[in-house]
């Protein structure tokens, strides 16, 4: 394998394979000539195997720094080495790989990457074959080769959202050294799910630094890497329980910095996604702290404007905490309310999906607190100017559980909202709205056709009422125009004294 590897390279002249000879351990690493010259030297078919080890390890020692290839050599294969060695040598390509390429220049050091290339894909293929156990000094190894791999700064983000709506994404930017970047990935999830890891000793690794620039990671503008992030995230918070709390904790903080500092982080989605999963399982009843985060992290989450992107998580979310105790459905539906984009139509559309899906699975007894600040407020979106808004709202009649709470609590519900499709049925400029309003009427007529008829009394009363209130206000206005016509305005140095039970006292100052 060693040798099909090297043959790929072209040869070089001796004279070449001369001058290599005298590179030393601190040689650059972008030397691309001379891995070449050195490589074509170990490849010779007339060398025995044990001057071809030696002539191997001088190699990388003139390509890597020394330090990261001490020990047994690296680029050896695990299937040339005893199974005593094995963990040494495993040891030995993690610090090989610690080695950091710059990917902005596709052909610069080539060969150098190809390498590590090479044996970032030996070192998954070892783990995935099962080593009988990592040991402390292979866990931390590992460790330390991901952190140099993967925790690193992302530049600043200087793209705006003008021109993007609340539920478009910006175009995904990716990152040039995926190629080594997924490998890494591949080889950090088999560490983490192999049975050869014993998590009480890898906790020392995996510690809470480790996990908090793990965490950090999830602002990648590259959602390849952020799908992995969301695997890996998922197994170590399976896999140690102990650091379970601090993840959960870390992960609020993060939702906290977006809603009310910086509003822009690229991975909300995907940690939703991982705390949808998180959340079915938790045990009942559920911990003050498990509510304290649907109620301070959750909810909050509809605020920001590009909600859109993350809705549907966030809806599995709540949708999750309700089935784990539906006595928070109504909480959940009256904390909303106050969150309700009043002037955004395309947010306004979003939230009645989200409270269709929560009401599906309330009972009886929870709906009866919230229905009616909620179906006030369906009834203000059935007249909204915007023909979407005011549709969705109406398709909420198509939900049969919906009309089963409906028809249930039709005596207080159906005032609620007979003003609203009355008003539709006149004044709405839509024709679509016009022929729903229709079909919703009539399934209501069906309900219950007798209190229909009586609301529609009611209602064109209350209409005929309209004129004298409109008259009534004007005049009212008229007499407090009148009288503050009367008041001469209040200049120069003087000081009004206003008493609860008398008249303004004026008193000029001298």
């Amino acid at each position: 394998m060693w040798k099909q590897f090297l043959s790929k390279f072209p040869r070089k002249s001796s004279k070449a394979e001369a001058n290599s000879d005298s590179l030393s351990s601190s040689h650059s690493i972008g030397d691309g000539a001379s891995l070449c010259n050195t490589i074509q030297r170990t490849s010779s078919g007339n060398i025995a195997s044990s001057k071809s080890a030696s002539s191997v390890k001088r190699m990388s020692s003139s390509i890597f720094p020394s330090s990261f290839v001490a020990g047994i050599e690296p680029l050896l294969s695990f299937k040339d080495v005893s199974n005593a060695e094995k963990s040494n040598l495993f040891i030995s390509k993690l610090n090989l790989c610690c080695v950091i390429f710059e990917f902005s220049d596709l052909n610069k050091d080539t060969a150098e990457k190809d390498i590590k290339h090479q044996t970032l894909v030996d070192l998954v293929e070892y783990v995935h074959s099962g080593p009988p156990r990592f040991t402390e000094p292979m866990i931390a190894a590992s460790c330390k080769m991901f952190a140099f791999n993967l925790f690193r700064v992302f530049p600043p983000n200087c793209r705006s959202n003008k021109g993007t709506g609340e539920n478009e994404e910006d175009e995904p930017m990716f990152d040039p050294a995926w190629s080594h970047l997924q490998i890494v990935y591949d080889l950090l999830l088999q560490f983490i799910v192999s049975a050869s890891l014993d998590a009480k000793v890898a906790k020392k690794y995996v510690d809470h630094s480790f996990i908090l620039n793990l965490l950090d990671l999830f602002d990648s503008e590259d959602p390849r890497e952020r799908e992995c992030l969301k695997t890996v995230l998922h197994r170590v918070y399976g896999k140690f329980m102990v650091h379970r709390p601090f993840i959960r904790k870390t992960a609020s903080n993060v939702f906290f910095r977006f809603i009310f500092e910086t509003q822009r982080h690229n991975g909300i989605a995907e940690l939703l996604e991982v705390f949808g999963s998180v959340i079915s399982g938790f045990a009942l009843p559920l911990k003050e702290e498990h509510k304290i985060f649907l109620w301070r992290a959750l909810i909050p989450l509809h605020k920001p404007k590009t909600v859109g992107i993350y809705l549907q998580q966030l809806t599995y979310c709540m949708t999750q905490f309700i089935e784990k105790e539906p006595k928070l459905a109504s909480t959940v539906i009256l904390r909303l309310l106050k969150y309700w984009p009043v002037t955004n139509s395309q947010k306004e559309v979003m939230f009645l999906g989200e409270i269709e899906e929560i009401l599906e699975s309330i009972n009886v007894t929870e709906f009866q607190k919230c229905m009616v600040p909620l179906f006030q407020r369906i009834g203000y979106c059935l007249n909204s100017s915007h023909f979407q808004v005011a549709e969705r709202a109406l398709f909420l009649w198509n939900n049969d559980h919906i009309m089963g709470l409906v028809s249930q609590n039709r005596h207080v519900l159906v005032p609620l909202i007979i003003p609203s499709l009355e008003r539709n049925a006149r004044s709405h400029w839509n024709k679509a709205v016009h022929n729903i309003t229709f079909n919703v009427s009539k399934m209501l007529l069906d309900m219950d056709e007798e209190l229909v008829l009586s609301c529609k009394r009611k209602f064109e009363e209350e209409e005929g009422k309209q004129p004298a209130v409109e008259e009534k206000r004007t005049m009212t206005w008229e007499q407090l125009e009148k009288a503050a016509s009367t008041f001469h305005p209040v200049t120069g140095r003087t000081a009004v004294l206003v008493t609860p039970f008398s008249a303004p006292i004026v008193a000029t100052l001298t």
